[in-house]
C-alpha cells in the first residue's frame, strides 16, 4: 500500500530533512516538495536554497516555492494527494490547502504538545530547564499547532544538550514518528487526541537580538540559555574593552560557580558575576573576530567590564 500512497511534503527547515529522505528510502516517494522561496543567507547575504530543496532536486522531486502556499493550491490539487505532510514550513495553512488531500493533512512538531506551540520550541525546552521534550504528530487545523494529536514520542534533554544537538536528535525521532503515523493513516485507525488548550503555551520566533545576556539572572538560567540558543540565535554580552563597547559572543560549554564573584579576567579565566552565582566562560567570539579560548581572548586586553543592560 505504501508504494501507492500519493503524498506531498511541505517543509523548509533542516529538521525535516531526515524525514524527507526516509520517505524516499521507504518507497513513499513524494509527488512534490513545497518549500519557502530561497532567501539571502550568511554574511554575504547570498541567495541560498534550503538543504531540503537541494535534496529534492537531486532525487528528481518537483519543487514548488510560492511566497504563500495558497498560490500553489491549483498545482497541488492537480497532484491529487492522499496525504500532505507538513514540518517546519513557517506558514499557517488555510482551507484551500487543508481540504486538498483525499485522506489527511498532518504536521510534525518538535515539542510535547500542547506545550510550546509555535516556532522556538526546541530552544524553549532547554531554556526552561525541562527534563524531556519530544516529537508530536497531529492533524492540521487553521489555529497554530492546535490540531488533535496522533502520536507523541518523548526523549530526555541531556545536561550538555544545545539547541543544535537537540534539534538533530529530534530530527531523527521524527523519522520514527512519521513512519508510525503514516502506518496508522493507511490502516484507517488513526487516533484523534484533543489538546488541552488550557495548558497550551506559545513561543515566538527568535531574533538575533534575543541573545543578549542579562547578567542579573541566576547563573544556572544563563548557562541553559547559552546552550539553548546555540547555534541560533547565539548569545552575547556587551563588554567594554579598553574603553570601547564591543559585542562578545558567548559559546557553550560554560561552568556555573555557586558563589558570587567579581569579574575575573586577569590571566586565563573569564568569570562573569550573575544575579546569583557566577558563570565561567571558556569559548568566545569577539566582534569581527574568530572563535577562540578565553585565554586567547584576554591576551592584549585590559580592563574588560560588562556593559549595563539597556
Amino acid at each position: 500500500m505504501s508504494g501507492k500512497t500519493r503524498l506531498v511534503f511541505v517543509a523548509t527547515g533542516d529538521i525535516a530533512l531526515p524525514s524527507f529522505r526516509s520517505l524516499l528510502d521507504s518507497g513513499r516517494r513524494p509527488l512534490a516538495l513545497v518549500t519557502q522561496p530561497d532567501r539571502p543567507a550568511g554574511r554575504r547575504l547570498e541567495v541560498t536554497p534550503s538543504r531540503i530543496k537541494t535534496a529534492a532536486l537531486e532525487a528528481g522531486i518537483p519543487v514548488l516555492q510560492p511566497e504563500k502556499i495558497g498560490a500553489a493550491a491549483d498545482q497541488l490539487k492537480g497532484l491529487q494527494p492522499d496525504y500532505i505532510v507538513v514540518m517546519a514550513y513557517g506558514q499557517i495553512l488555510k482551507d484551500d490547502i487543508l481540504t486538498l488531500p483525499a485522506k489527511a493533512i498532518i504536521n510534525l512538531h518538535a515539542s510535547l504538545l500542547p506545550k510550546y506551540r509555535g516556532a522556538a520550541c526546541i530552544q524553549a525546552a532547554i531554556d526552561s530547564g525541562d527534563a524531556a521534550t519530544g516529537m508530536t504528530s497531529m492533524h492540521v487545523v487553521r489555529e497554530l499547532d492546535a490540531g488533535d494529536m496522533i502520536i507523541a514520542r518523548k526523549i530526555p534533554i541531556r545536561a550538555d544538550d544545545t539547541g543544535g544537538s537537540l534539534h538533530d536528535r529530534l530530527a531523527d525521532l521524527a523519522v520514527e514518528v512519521l513512519a508510525e503515523t503514516l502506518a496508522l493513516l493507511d490502516s484507517d485507525s488513526v487516533p484523534r487526541i484533543p489538546q488541552d488548550a488550557a495548558i497550551a503555551s506559545y513561543v515566538s520566533k527568535l531574533e538575533r537580538g534575543d541573545g543578549l545576556i542579562d547578567w542579573s539572572r541566576p547563573a544556572e538560567e544563563i548557562e541553559r540559555r547559552i546552550r539553548a540558543y546555540d547555534p541560533w540565535p547565539g548569545t552575547f554580552a556587551k563588554v567594554t574593552e579598553n574603553g570601547r563597547e564591543r559585542r562578545l559572543k558567548i559559546l557553550p560549554p560554560t561552568k556555573v560557580h555557586p558563589a558570587a564573584a567579581e569579574m575575573e579576567n586577569a590571566r586565563e579565566r573569564l568569570l562573569f558575576p550573575c544575579g546569583s552565582g557566577s558563570l565561567e566562560v571558556f569559548r568566545v567570539q569577539p566582534e569581527g573576530g574568530r572563535i577562540c579560548s578565553a585565554a586567547e581572548y584576554l591576551r592584549g586586553r585590559a580592563g574588560i567590564k560588562i556593559s549595563e543592560m539597556p
